[in-house]
């Protein structure tokens, strides 16, 4: 019907393409019938060309579709979903679930294992003891119309088209194609079946978007994506150029979602979950404008609600929902190993990445597929962006399970700055509704 080459190059000499071609493309190179090399120049071609609205829509859609969607039809009311571009500490979605949950909106929550710094979502809830991630299908969906909150680790055959591609992009210097981190990340979410999606993009020294330009193109065209093809789409361009929260690790950011639920979290934690938290609560018509979201979510903080529907959440999934009143029931490391500053004045930056890195070092995330977490250790940030420090006091506690870590201690320090004026460093930098 189409031959890959005439499509090639119709791209690379800036044409768009039809639905048709974009389906036929996703479809043979699904199946294994268009080559890589054929593919990877596409990609290229793209990268160079970029793609219309209506095409990514289609890419995206077709994406989607070639492996398994989830049906959550079963599920009563509209579902959201949240995603986040990743960071460091981002502790956002064990905070996010129970407190939207709290107000009577479905949260059906599919999240992958984290590659990197730290663990993802799914490591972070194996901290807690007995907690389970593999649900059937049938089992999530009761959770949700029972509790309105489930989250369970990514199972079956989910967007093969794009880990393929993306395979591709990885060695043929492709990866900074906006329109393919979208549909990448789009096809995904819309494979797992939500209504709604609401996408955290971080932009900084720590996020894969550097500049907020590049994040807030990229949160644009998945906002229009998501609301082509009938997801309700809203985004959030925030800050990672320090560590959210206080908390990097497994275990220990467990502890910081169960003590920002109690209402006693970090600021720039707690604001960013409120950000995000109305739009997913507006999204699903559960309030009429992105203020009473807010204020809604914000009763639910103080008054207790969010922490019972955490621990109903925690029990329901065969975890230890007593750690909530005893976290030291959760894994601890067996030393505590303070970073201490050598001169007066003030943090002016911290290297998110350098930090994510001490705590890969440490054991709290992943080189490979097949390294080992340790969900005990982790990094406690005591002073962040703007905070005052004296000689001798510590800016940074260590959480090891071995005594001796010089090397972790120095790439701590390599990411903190110091100096004579105090910053401030906003957190977020624009909300992108579907207006």
């Amino acid at each position: 019907m189409f031959r890959m080459v005439d499509l090639i190059e119709k791209k690379r000499d800036g044409f768009t393409l039809t639905n048709q071609e974009i389906e036929w493309m996703i479809d043979g190179f699904t199946k294994g019938e268009i080559p890589d090399y054929q593919m990877s120049a596409m990609a290229m071609a793209i990268l160079f060309q970029g793609m219309t609205h209506e095409e990514l829509g289609v890419l995206t859609l077709s994406m989607a579709k070639s492996g398994d969607q989830f049906d959550l039809s079963a599920i009563h009311g509209i579902k959201v979903d949240k995603h986040s571009t990743g960071g460091v500490g981002d502790t956002t979605t064990l905070v996010l679930a129970p407190l939207v949950a709290s107000l009577g909106i479905p949260v059906a929550k599919m999240s992958g294992r984290g590659l990197g710094h730290t663990g993802g979502t799914i490591d972070k809830l194996e901290a807690i003891p007995g907690f389970k991630v593999e649900v059937s299908e049938q089992d999530f969906i009761d959770l949700v119309n029972k509790n309105k909150v489930a989250i369970a680790g990514q199972s079956g055959n989910l967007t093969p088209a794009d880990k393929k591609l993306y395979a591709l992009r990885d060695v043929t210097g492709t990866v900074q194609s906006i329109p393919l981190i979208a549909s990448s990340i789009m096809s995904k979410k819309i494979a797992s079946g939500a209504d709604a999606i609401v996408l955290d993009v971080k932009t900084g020294a720590g996020a894969f978007m550097k500049t907020v330009e590049d994040a807030q193109a990229l949160a644009t065209e998945m906002v229009a994506i998501g609301n082509q093809v009938g997801r309700r789409t809203m985004a959030v361009i925030s800050d990672m150029s320090q560590p959210l929260g206080v908390a990097i690790g497994n275990a220990n950011e467990v502890i910081e979602a169960i003590n920002t639920l109690k209402g006693n979290g970090p600021k720039d934690l707690v604001e960013l979950c409120l950000v995000l938290g109305s739009q997913m609560v507006y999204l699903a018509n559960g309030a009429s404008s992105l203020e009473e979201a807010r204020q809604k979510l914000e009763e639910n903080l103080q008054n207790g609600k969010a922490l019972e529907v955490f621990k109903t959440f925690i029990a329901s999934q065969g975890g230890d929902a007593s750690v909530v009143d005893d976290t030291s029931k959760l894994p601890h490391a067996l030393y505590d190993i303070d970073v201490v500053a050598d001169k007066n004045g003030y943090v002016t930056s911290i290297v998110a990445d350098d930090l994510g890195v001490a705590a890969m070092m440490l054991g709290a995330g992943r080189a490979t597929k097949e390294s080992q977490i340790d969900l005990a250790v982790g990094i406690s940030v005591l002073k962040k962006v703007g905070d005052k420090v004296v000689t001798g006091e510590p800016f940074v506690r260590i959480h090891s399970n071995q005594e001796h870590v010089e090397d972790v201690m120095s790439k701590v320090k390599e990411a903190y700055t110091i100096g004579d004026e105090k910053i401030y460093q906003p957190l977020i930098y624009k909300v992108i509704t579907s207006k």
